[in-house]
Protein backbone atom coordinates (compact mmCIF):
# COMPACT_ATOMS: atom_id res chain seq x y z
CA UNK A 1 0.00 0.00 0.00
CA UNK A 2 1.23 3.34 -0.50
CA UNK A 3 0.49 5.61 2.29
CA UNK A 4 0.35 9.25 3.78
CA UNK A 5 -0.26 10.74 6.38
CA UNK A 6 -2.18 13.99 6.22
CA UNK A 7 -4.99 16.70 6.91
CA UNK A 8 -7.58 17.87 4.47
CA UNK A 9 -9.18 21.46 4.35
CA UNK A 10 -12.51 20.75 4.10
CA UNK A 11 -15.59 21.58 1.23
CA UNK A 12 -15.43 25.78 1.55
CA UNK A 13 -11.22 25.73 0.87
CA UNK A 14 -12.36 22.90 -2.14
CA UNK A 15 -15.27 25.05 -3.16
CA UNK A 16 -12.46 27.74 -4.13
CA UNK A 17 -9.91 25.85 -4.72
CA UNK A 18 -12.15 24.63 -7.65
CA UNK A 19 -13.11 27.99 -9.24
CA UNK A 20 -9.26 29.22 -8.62
CA UNK A 21 -7.68 26.11 -10.49
CA UNK A 22 -10.26 27.20 -12.89
CA UNK A 23 -8.37 30.07 -14.07
CA UNK A 24 -4.87 28.89 -13.46
CA UNK A 25 -5.34 26.06 -15.75
CA UNK A 26 -5.66 28.38 -18.32
CA UNK A 27 -2.05 29.94 -17.83
CA UNK A 28 -0.11 26.65 -17.16
CA UNK A 29 -2.48 23.72 -19.73
CA UNK A 30 0.53 21.40 -19.97
CA UNK A 31 1.03 21.14 -16.19
CA UNK A 32 -0.32 18.11 -13.97
CA UNK A 33 -2.98 19.95 -11.65
CA UNK A 34 -4.75 18.24 -8.64
CA UNK A 35 -8.00 17.53 -8.39
CA UNK A 36 -9.90 20.26 -5.56
CA UNK A 37 -11.15 16.77 -3.84
CA UNK A 38 -7.12 14.86 -3.64
CA UNK A 39 -6.23 18.91 -1.52
CA UNK A 40 -4.31 17.73 1.38
CA UNK A 41 -1.50 18.81 3.28
CA UNK A 42 0.85 16.35 3.53
CA UNK A 43 2.29 15.61 7.06
CA UNK A 44 4.37 12.48 6.46
CA UNK A 45 4.71 10.88 3.51
CA UNK A 46 5.34 6.68 4.22
CA UNK A 47 5.45 5.51 0.82
CA UNK A 48 4.88 1.65 0.06
CA UNK A 49 3.97 -0.23 3.77
CA UNK A 50 3.36 -3.83 3.98
CA UNK A 51 -0.05 -4.71 5.22
CA UNK A 52 1.55 -6.23 8.70
CA UNK A 53 2.46 -2.59 9.18
CA UNK A 54 -1.13 -0.63 8.91
CA UNK A 55 -2.51 -1.53 12.60
CA UNK A 56 0.80 -0.06 13.90
CA UNK A 57 0.66 3.34 11.61
CA UNK A 58 -2.84 3.39 12.85
CA UNK A 59 -1.77 3.10 16.73
CA UNK A 60 0.60 6.24 16.24
CA UNK A 61 -1.79 8.18 14.57
CA UNK A 62 -3.94 6.94 17.71
CA UNK A 63 -2.02 8.70 20.21
CA UNK A 64 -0.49 11.57 18.16
CA UNK A 65 -4.31 12.72 17.41
CA UNK A 66 -5.77 13.17 20.75
CA UNK A 67 -2.78 15.23 22.25
CA UNK A 68 -3.25 18.02 19.73
CA UNK A 69 -6.43 20.83 19.48
CA UNK A 70 -8.33 21.24 16.30
CA UNK A 71 -6.84 24.15 14.53
CA UNK A 72 -7.54 26.94 12.37
CA UNK A 73 -5.61 27.56 8.70
CA UNK A 74 -5.88 29.80 5.87
CA UNK A 75 -4.81 29.31 2.37
CA UNK A 76 -3.64 32.19 0.58
CA UNK A 77 -1.09 33.31 -1.89
CA UNK A 78 1.47 31.20 -3.13
CA UNK A 79 4.89 30.32 -5.01
CA UNK A 80 6.73 27.28 -6.61
CA UNK A 81 9.31 24.86 -5.90
CA UNK A 82 12.22 24.52 -8.26
CA UNK A 83 13.50 27.73 -10.85
CA UNK A 84 11.78 30.72 -10.39
CA UNK A 85 11.90 31.00 -14.59
CA UNK A 86 10.80 27.18 -15.08
CA UNK A 87 8.76 25.93 -11.96
CA UNK A 88 8.52 22.46 -10.96
CA UNK A 89 5.80 22.86 -8.41
CA UNK A 90 2.84 25.36 -8.14
CA UNK A 91 1.50 25.70 -4.17
CA UNK A 92 -0.73 27.60 -2.22
CA UNK A 93 0.61 28.91 1.11
CA UNK A 94 -0.88 28.21 4.60
CA UNK A 95 -1.45 30.48 7.19
CA UNK A 96 -3.70 30.98 10.32
CA UNK A 97 -2.29 28.22 13.36
CA UNK A 98 1.06 27.19 11.45
CA UNK A 99 3.11 26.80 14.39
CA UNK A 100 0.35 24.14 16.00
CA UNK A 101 0.43 22.21 12.36
CA UNK A 102 4.31 21.58 12.45
CA UNK A 103 4.25 20.54 16.34
CA UNK A 104 1.65 18.36 14.27
CA UNK A 105 4.14 17.08 12.06
CA UNK A 106 6.98 16.52 14.08
CA UNK A 107 4.46 14.34 16.47
CA UNK A 108 3.39 12.27 13.71
CA UNK A 109 6.98 12.29 12.45
CA UNK A 110 8.58 11.08 15.52
CA UNK A 111 6.14 8.65 16.38
CA UNK A 112 6.82 6.48 13.01
CA UNK A 113 10.23 6.65 13.02
CA UNK A 114 10.71 3.95 15.42
CA UNK A 115 8.59 1.43 12.37
CA UNK A 116 11.13 2.64 10.40
CA UNK A 117 9.74 5.43 8.46
CA UNK A 118 12.90 8.19 8.67
CA UNK A 119 11.25 11.98 8.87
CA UNK A 120 12.67 14.21 5.90
CA UNK A 121 15.80 16.25 7.18
CA UNK A 122 14.30 19.49 6.13
CA UNK A 123 12.27 21.85 8.03
CA UNK A 124 8.41 21.01 7.48
CA UNK A 125 6.68 23.72 5.26
CA UNK A 126 2.70 23.64 5.01
CA UNK A 127 2.02 23.94 1.56
CA UNK A 128 -0.84 23.51 -0.81
CA UNK A 129 0.60 21.44 -4.32
CA UNK A 130 -1.38 23.07 -6.90
CA UNK A 131 0.09 21.21 -9.86
CA UNK A 132 3.41 19.52 -11.30
CA UNK A 133 5.11 20.22 -14.32
CA UNK A 134 4.99 17.37 -16.56
CA UNK A 135 8.97 17.57 -17.44
CA UNK A 136 11.68 17.59 -14.71
CA UNK A 137 13.22 21.01 -16.55
CA UNK A 138 10.13 22.65 -14.76
CA UNK A 139 7.29 24.79 -17.05
CA UNK A 140 7.34 28.35 -17.51
CA UNK A 141 3.80 28.67 -17.40
CA UNK A 142 3.88 28.30 -14.15
CA UNK A 143 5.69 30.88 -12.90
CA UNK A 144 2.94 32.96 -14.64
CA UNK A 145 0.22 31.32 -11.83
CA UNK A 146 3.06 32.23 -9.61
CA UNK A 147 2.20 35.43 -9.70
CA UNK A 148 -1.36 34.64 -10.48
CA UNK A 149 -1.80 33.73 -6.77
CA UNK A 150 0.24 36.70 -4.63
CA UNK A 151 -2.96 38.11 -4.04
CA UNK A 152 -5.26 35.08 -3.67
CA UNK A 153 -7.30 34.20 -0.42
CA UNK A 154 -9.71 31.22 -0.26
CA UNK A 155 -10.33 31.01 3.36
CA UNK A 156 -9.60 29.24 5.89
CA UNK A 157 -10.19 25.59 7.18
CA UNK A 158 -10.55 23.96 10.87
CA UNK A 159 -8.70 21.19 10.74
CA UNK A 160 -9.80 18.40 13.46
CA UNK A 161 -8.31 15.18 12.18
CA UNK A 162 -5.16 13.62 11.15
CA UNK A 163 -6.40 11.10 8.40
CA UNK A 164 -4.40 8.22 7.00
CA UNK A 165 -4.42 7.93 3.35
CA UNK A 166 -3.73 5.16 0.40
CA UNK A 167 -3.12 6.51 -2.88
CA UNK A 168 -4.51 4.05 -5.23
CA UNK A 169 -5.16 4.51 -9.20
CA UNK A 170 -4.54 8.71 -8.69
CA UNK A 171 -7.46 9.06 -5.81
CA UNK A 172 -6.67 9.17 -2.23
CA UNK A 173 -8.49 6.59 0.34
CA UNK A 174 -8.63 7.00 3.78
CA UNK A 175 -7.68 4.12 5.64
CA UNK A 176 -8.06 5.66 8.92
CA UNK A 177 -9.30 9.41 10.82
CA UNK A 178 -8.06 9.86 14.07
CA UNK A 179 -9.56 13.29 15.95
CA UNK A 180 -7.45 16.34 17.34
CA UNK A 181 -9.16 16.49 20.68
CA UNK A 182 -6.48 17.41 22.91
Amino acid sequence: MRLFVAVTLGQGIESQATAALQRLKGLAPRARWVTPTNLHLTLSFLGEVKSEQLQAVKDVLTRVGPSHAPMVLTIEGGGSFGSPAHPRVLWAGVGGDTKELGALQADVAEGLKPLGFEPEHREYAAHLTLARAKVPRGDRELAECVRALQDAKWGEARVDRLILFESLGGKYHPRAEVPLSG
